[in-house]
């Protein structure tokens, strides 16, 4: 088979809130329908009232991707300003009930909030998927998919935005894995040794009518039921674009360097889930801001140093692939914080003025919203 593409397709989800008072509001049909005649199919509601889904086209390199979800943002926004309100890329909202919010436009939703039942309450996340292209070879899909399963920790430490949750600091850096932990067929997936072993766990679920299709399994990181791609889908939505970008372009080195591995008859370690798990609790928990399990050396080292080293590992695949800059934005990132460590800063500075709590936390949202318009292409500018 041909070598693959490693393209990129990227999806987030967005909160729509009030743009004076930062409070969720619902999407108004005028603003879906406006913003499908801007930007056609690339937009879609989701599970909850307050929030929306762009996704882009399939991009060759990273700088595809770039222009594409500059387009996205920059017209999803625009549409929003018109209509009073702004989007917000942080995974769980600072103070909101999501008990008080409704489903989202189309049946789909209803039929989702039946099926898992009281978990539906809580459910208000947003997240980042990224699909990387391996073409039609479906073996080369699970067995990346057993290795790529280690570096899914450094993912959700780079990622980490949501550190809030109904007007407290949850001491997490992303409460949003907490809730969305609790969904069926969720988190690290199995380990895989072939594609025939897939579709039968799959096809079980399907014949036993429990699912339509695959894509009703929602693991941190699958083979895609549409798509001839993997799709890592761990990630916190981030209000930077760049950071965004940069941890995209992670996602992709990780699959070319592996399949490189491959064809220099190599592999990397599959570990044991239970040390994965560790390491993607450290991750949710401390963010950039802490240590990960050194798994070949058996001892806890600051995610920013093991990330160092994964991306000296990465240089030849981040060349190959157009994406040198934005690999190495993982670095900072992992130096300065990711959005939770940012939050954090900006409501500890608006209480040492004398903010209430939820007037800080209100005044950090307006930061977010700003962060979300940097480099986008829209009539919308930051203040």
């Amino acid at each position: 088979m041909p070598d693959p593409a490693f393209s990129l397709g990227i999806e987030e989800e967005y909160l729509v809130v009030d743009k004076t008072t930062m409070d969720l509001a619902a999407v108004p049909n005028e603003m879906l329908d406006a913003a499908k005649k801007r930007l056609g199919d690339h937009v879609s509601p989701e599970f909850r009232d307050c929030q929306i889904e762009i996704g882009t086209s399939v991009a060759a390199d990273i700088a595809e991707a770039r222009a594409d979800l500059a387009h996205l943002r920059g017209g999803l926004a625009e549409v929003a300003d018109d209509r009073g309100l702004a989007l917000v890329a942080v995974s769980c909202h600072p103070w909101a009930d999501p008990e008080s919010r409704g489903t989202g436009h189309g049946a789909r939703y209803d039929k989702i909030a039946e099926d898992i039942g009281g978990i539906a309450r809580r459910l208000m996340t947003c997240g980042m998927h990224v699909h990387v292209g391996l073409g039609e070879d479906q073996e080369l899909r699970t067995d990346l998919m057993a290795q790529a399963t280690y570096f899914l920790p450094f993912v959700l430490a780079l990622s980490a935005s949501s550190p809030y949750w109904r007007g407290e600091d949850t001491r997490l850096s992303s409460w949003r894995l907490n809730i969305f932990d609790q969904c069926p067929r969720s988190g690290l997936p199995p380990r895989i040794d072939s594609w025939a072993e897939y579709r039968k766990m799959t096809g079980a679920l399907v014949e036993a009518g429990i699912i339509e299709d695959a894509s009703k399994i929602w693991w941190d990181l699958r083979p895609s039921e549409a798509w001839p791609t993997l799709e890592t889908r761990i990630a916190d939505v981030m209000p930077r674009m760049e950071e965004a970008l940069s941890v995209a372009a992670f996602v992709q080195c990780v699959m070319r360097m592996l399949w490189r591995l491959k064809t220099e008859n190599k592999r990397w370690r599959v570990y044991d889930r239970f040390l994965i798990e560790e390491n993607r609790w450290r991750a949710q928990r401390y963010g950039t801001e802490g240590t990960l399990l050194d798994l070949g050396r058996n001892e806890l080292r600051p995610m920013e140093e093991l990330l160092g080293e994964l991306e000296e590992m990465m240089e030849t695949d981040a060349q190959a692939l157009g994406c040198l800059d934005e690999l190495r934005g993982t670095r900072r990132i992992a130096h300065r914080g990711s959005s939770a460590t940012r939050q954090r800063r900006a409501y500890d500075a608006a209480i040492s003025k004398g903010a209430e709590p939820r007037e800080a936390l209100r005044e950090m949202l307006h930061g977010v919203a700003q962060e979300f318009l940097e480099g986008v292409e829209s009539g919308v500018s930051p203040k």
